[in-house]
């Protein structure tokens, strides 16, 4: 068998043309009896009739045939239509329409070891009708995900196969890539690119990191993206009472730097005018009480002073 994928090369012809010589042998039928001819001539033709009518070959756009002689691979057919081919041969139908893959979310340790829960979005096609059908073992992934095995729900079973194929190999894809990447910034530097924050990159790997693992299976993967992205249950509050003391923190960090900037203006603005000379202990006096309006979580209650600077 060839290990590389060709386009079928044998005999072939308009089925429509082939439908009007099996009605010729057909209507030889009758002919051979209203005239007396041997027996043999009748059943002759109606036999050769009947083998002829097993070698057409209909096809949709995007679909595709591997045509198989004696278990021997004779190339993949892609021309739409109906075509008569030799009846020996076995065309093994597939889709090479784009599928949608919305995987569940699957649990799973960031790079920092945190559970998180992460799922995907995959938009994938067969491009490789010989891959797909004798690189992969579709027949027994179809029995273990227990789908008739009956011949009329043939192309049913092969499409189930590659559905669970692709859905084992996008779970394995995605925990690697999760396992590479740490969920968010928090105790990273900011510059690392991290699960929340990667966007298109942390797609483009996914997409890549598909695509080697699907080769084998003749499989492209046209779009992948992270669609679910979450801190696993059993963290998820401690996670949002970090993330909410990250987010105490900067608020605070922005309050102070406004604050001693506001001070500073202000002590500036008293010098440059001369307004009041202050001395080194009533400018921190000062500091001190306006950081506390300015830096303060409540309202302050003003205090009117009715004496002197000193009292």
């Amino acid at each position: 068998m060839e290990a590389k994928e060709f386009e079928f090369k044998g005999f072939r012809c308009n089925g429509f043309f082939m439908l009007f010589i099996i009605a010729l042998l057909i209507a030889l039928f009758p002919i051979v009896f209203y005239n007396g001819w041997p027996l043999w001539i009748a059943f002759t033709s109606m036999g050769v009739a009947l083998f002829f009518c097993g070698g057409f070959v209909m096809l949709e756009p995007n679909t595709g045939r591997a045509m198989v002689f004696f278990g021997k691979y004779e190339g993949s057919f892609y021309r739409t239509g109906l075509t008569w081919v030799n009846p020996l041969l076995i065309a093994k139908k597939i889709s090479l329409r784009a599928r949608n893959l919305n995987g569940e979310p699957i649990k799973v340790n960031d790079k920092n070891g945190n559970p998180i829960m992460i799922g995907l979005v995959l938009v994938w096609k067969v491009n490789n009708v010989y891959k797909a059908m004798f690189e992969i073992d579709s027949q027994n992934m179809a029995e273990n995900s227990k789908v008739g095995n009956a011949s009329m729900n043939s192309a049913l079973n092969r499409m189930n196969a590659f559905e669970e194929f692709v859905r084992v190999q996008s779970d394995a894809a995605l925990r690697q890539v999760a396992g590479e990447y740490a969920y968010d910034s928090s105790g990273v530097s900011e510059e690392i690119i991290t699960l929340r924050s990667g966007g298109e990159e942390i797609n483009q790997q996914l997409e890549d990191r598909l695509n080697e693992r699907l080769m084998i299976a003749g499989i492209e993967v046209v779009e992948a993206r992270i669609n679910y992205l979450a801190y696993a249950p059993e963290i998820a509050a401690v996670m949002l009472r970090r993330q909410q003391a990250d987010a105490i923190i900067a608020a605070r960090e922005k309050i102070v730097e406004g604050a001693v900037s506001m001070v500073k203006l202000a002590l500036q603005k008293l010098s440059d005018e001369s307004i009041v000379d202050l001395d080194e202990e009533k400018k921190a006096a000062m500091v001190s009480n306006l950081l506390v309006v300015l830096c303060g979580d409540e309202n302050t209650q003003p205090v009117i002073n009715t004496g002197t600077l000193h009292q």
